[in-house]
C-alpha cells in the first residue's frame, strides 16, 4: 500500500476527511488503451488554461451582462484592468500541482502545500487564503484545508492523473482526495474532484463521443457514493428552497433542465452560475450535455454562458480537451495563450506539460 493510500486510511478513521469511503476507492481504474496519444492529455491541459484564460477578463459578470458590454465572446478579451496573457488562479494552482508532480515523481502533498504558499496568487479565493494562512503558521498539511464548498480545488484536479497513466491503480484516488482536501474540506468538494477525476480518465479512454446523459448520470453514480448525506442551500437562482446534497441537485434540476431544453444560458440562469459548487458543478455538467461533442463551442457557451465563467470554463476546457485532444483545439486559442502561470513566465505551460510527458508517459 502506497504512502498516500495509508495517509487516506487514518484520515477516514481519524474522520478528518469529509468524505465518505465509497466504492470508487476499491476500484483500479481501467488502462489507456494500446496505443494511446499523449495528445489527449495534451488537451486535457491546454484546454483548462485556455477555458481559464477565455474567461479571465471578464469572469464575475452576468451573461446579459457580458454580452451587453462584449457581445460574444469566442476569442480573448482584454480589459484595461485585467492584463490579457495573465492566468487567473484556476491555471496558476493546476500546473503549480502538475510541476510538483514532475519534481516530486507523484503526490507529496507537504510540497504541494508549501507550493501552493509561493508567489502570488491572481484571483485568490478566500478559502485559499485562509489555507494558506494555516500553512503560514505550521499547521500540518491535514488541517489546513478549511471546510468550504467553493470550485478551488475542483478547478485544479485535472493533473492528478497524469502520474497514474502508465500504472494505474487506486493510488489515483487516494492521490486525489488527498489533494483536494488540502484547500477544501468538503464533502461536495472531495466527491466533486474524484468523480471529475474518473470522468477525465474515462474521456482519456473513449473513443467515441458519449451519449449527453453520460455526463449526468456518470457525475451522480459516483458522486452519489461519495458525498453523503450532506445538506448544501442555493444562494440564489430559482431553487432556493432546495436544501440537500450537490448531487442530489445535479440529478434533479440538471435532468429536468435537459428535458425541457434549456439553453446553457438559461438553465445556468436558473441555478445562478457562481463560484459555489451547487452553482459550478451543473453548469459545467449541463454545458457538457448540450455540448461536449462540440470542444470549440462547449468551451465558448462556458465562457459566455456563466458568472464564473473562467473557472466553468476551466473544466469544461479540460473535459472536451480530454475527450477531443490538443489537435480539436482552436489554433488560434493554442496560438494566442501566454502559456503564463506568474506574471512572467511565458511558455511555461507548455514547458510543464512536455516535462510531464517525459517524466510519467512512455511511447
Amino acid at each position: 500500500m502506497s504512502e498516500n493510500r495509508r495517509a487516506l486510511e487514518d484520515l477516514f478513521s481519524s474522520e478528518q476527511i469529509a468524505l465518505e469511503r465509497g466504492h470508487l476507492f476499491s476500484q483500479t481504474p481501467l488502462p489507456m488503451p494500446t496505443g494511446f496519444d499523449f495528445g489527449f492529455v495534451e488537451g486535457m491541459m491546454w484546454g483548462l488554461a485556455i477555458g481559464d484564460s477565455l474567461g479571465n477578463t471578464t469572469e464575475g459578470l452576468l451573461p446579459n451582462k457580458r454580452r451587453n458590454l462584449f457581445g460574444e465572446v469566442r476569442d480573448y478579451v482584454s480589459q484595461s484592468q485585467r492584463t490579457l496573457g495573465l492566468p487567473s488562479d484556476d491555471t496558476q494552482l493546476a500546473f503549480w500541482t502538475l510541476e510538483q508532480l514532475i519534481l516530486d515523481g507523484g503526490l507529496n502533498p507537504d510540497h504541494l502545500a508549501d507550493r501552493f504558499c509561493q508567489g502570488q496568487i491572481f484571483g485568490i479565493g478566500n478559502t485559499v487564503r485562509e489555507f494558506i494562512g494555516n500553512r503560514e503558521k505550521g499547521t500540518p498539511w491535514e488541517r489546513c484545508g478549511p471546510h468550504s464548498a467553493g470550485n478551488g480545488a475542483l478547478m485544479r484536479t485535472a493533473p492528478m492523473l497524469i502520474p497514474h497513466l502508465m500504472h494505474p491503480s487506486a493510488d489515483l484516488w487516494a492521490d486525489t482526495a488527498i489533494s483536494a482536501m488540502l484547500t477544501h474540506n468538503d464533502s461536495a468538494s472531495n466527491s466533486a474532484c474524484l468523480t471529475f477525476t474518473y470522468m477525465f480518465w474515462e474521456l482519456l479512454r473513449m473513443t467515441d463521443n458519449p451519449e449527453p446523459r453520460w455526463w449526468l448520470d456518470t457525475y451522480v453514480e459516483i458522486a452519489k457514493d461519495l458525498e453523503g448525506a450532506s445538506l448544501y442551500r442555493p444562494r440564489g437562482g430559482e431553487y432556493m428552497g432546495y436544501d440537500g446534497p450537490l448531487w442530489q441537485f445535479v440529478s434533479e434540476h440538471v435532468g429536468e433542465a435537459f428535458e425541457r431544453g434549456c439553453s446553457a444560458v438559461e438553465a445556468c440562469d436558473r441555478w445562478f452560475s457562481g463560484a459555489y459548487l451547487l452553482e459550478t458543478v451543473p453548469s459545467v455538467i449541463y454545458i457538457l450535455m448540450l455540448h461536449g461533442a462540440e470542444p470549440e463551442e462547449a468551451i465558448v457557451r462556458a465562457v459566455n454562458d456563466t458568472k464564473d465563467n473562467d473557472t466553468v470554463a476551466a473544466i469544461v476546457g479540460a473535459a472536451v480537451g480530454a475527450l477531443h485532444g490538443k489537435d480539436r483545439l482552436p489554433y488560434r486559442w493554442l496560438s494566442g495563450l501566454s502559456g503564463r502561470t506568474k506574471e512572467d513566465d511565458d511558455g511555461q505551460i507548455g514547458w510543464l506539460i512536455d516535462q510531464a510527458r517525459k517524466r510519467f508517459w512512455k511511447e
